[in-house]
């Protein structure tokens, strides 16, 4: 797989990873023997970035990830995130609090120091305020996480971020629906050399086009009990386009989808043309959809033609349809 530069890091990671939310249930029930098989075949398939949480699944992906890396560490860079856990979010933020959920991190992911970590969609006061920032610088000097970054939920907080010293990385929603940071954060990262890490390639499987009007979704999935945000953030699932005016959305982009690409392919494809981003981290529920996944690395740079209809498709008929922080 082709690999990319980490922002300011010594890093290279294949520029496809392994986003790691759905190892925690929320995309419905998936047993452990498929989670070590999605795991084995990315790695061999060159994925060398894992991202995770705290949250998944109360603890359950990073607990998994930690079995698995007993056997696997190698050149594995792991990613995870803390602030959304009931002890802090969404106004309990101290000192303490980061150092305790850093430490059961560390304990579960069975390492002596966390690759990344990074603030998880954690309030924009809380970001502006900037001490959990320097909370997390403290936690690197003592060697408990080797750099920090932060996932964030619209561009004027990743831009808010942006202006934090030794800021390694920003997550992102980027998709063909989601295409603000491509004219508001790509160029203030690139001469930051921050690494961006784009999560939701894939707007929740709907860039897949296995999905239609009469698709249903398990009860512990996300895509069933978060449709309209009553969960969480809306734009966590499904861009945070209506679900029935998002199927259509997608299957209007079925002509345009070169011959030697299914679509989940082009979407990828068409993130990777942007040189602003270090990986793309898509789930997947299946080795097969890993394999597939990673694929897209190797496939040519889409056609600029398609770059400019997606452009105009958004800028008609998808922008004003996101709801939630953008």
């Amino acid at each position: 797989m082709n690999q990319r530069e980490f922002g300011r890091t010594a890093w290279r990671v294949g520029e496809i990873g392994l986003g790691c939310w759905q190892f925690g249930g929320d995309f419905g029930p998936l047993d452990e023997d498929r989670v070590f098989e999605i795991l084995e075949n990315a790695v061999h398939s060159g994925v060398n970035f894992l991202d995770t949480a705290d949250v998944y699944g109360a603890g359950l992906s990073e607990s998994l990830i930690g079995r698995f890396l007993k056997e696997h560490s190698g050149d594995l860079v792991v990613a995870t995130k803390l602030g959304r856990g009931a002890d802090l979010f969404p106004d309990r933020y101290t000192r303490e609090g980061l150092r305790a959920a850093t430490e059961a991190s560390l304990q579960r992911l069975g390492v002596e120091r966390i690759d990344l970590t990074q603030l998880h969609c954690i309030p924009t006061a809380c970001l502006r305020e900037g001490r959990v920032f320097e909370w997390l610088r403290e936690l690197q000097a003592e060697g408990k996480i080797e750099h920090f970054g932060a996932s964030v939920e619209s561009i004027d907080e990743a831009l808010l971020c942006l202006e934090q010293p030794g800021l390694a990385s920003m997550q992102i929603i980027f998709n063909i629906f989601r295409q603000k940071p491509i004219e508001r954060l790509f160029e203030q990262a690139r001469r930051k050399k921050v690494a961006l890490i784009i999560r939701l390639p894939l707007a929740s499987g709907l860039l897949s086009g296995k999905f239609d009007a009469a698709t249903r979704f398990d009860e512990s999935d996300h895509r069933h009990y978060n449709r309209d945000g009553q969960a969480f953030n809306v734009g966590e699932t499904f861009a945070g386009i209506p679900f029935e005016k998002a199927i259509e959305l997608a299957q209007s982009l079925a002509p345009l989808v070169p011959p030697e690409m299914s679509m989940a392919q082009m979407a990828l494809r068409w993130i990777l043309d942007h040189d602003a981003v270090s990986v793309v981290i898509p789930g997947a529920t299946s080795a097969e959809q890993v394999r597939a996944n990673v694929a897209a690395s190797k496939l040519p740079p889409l056609d600029k033609n398609i770059h400019e209809r997606f452009a105009e498709i958004y800028r008609s008929s998808v922008r004003e349809l996101i709801r939630g922080p953008y």
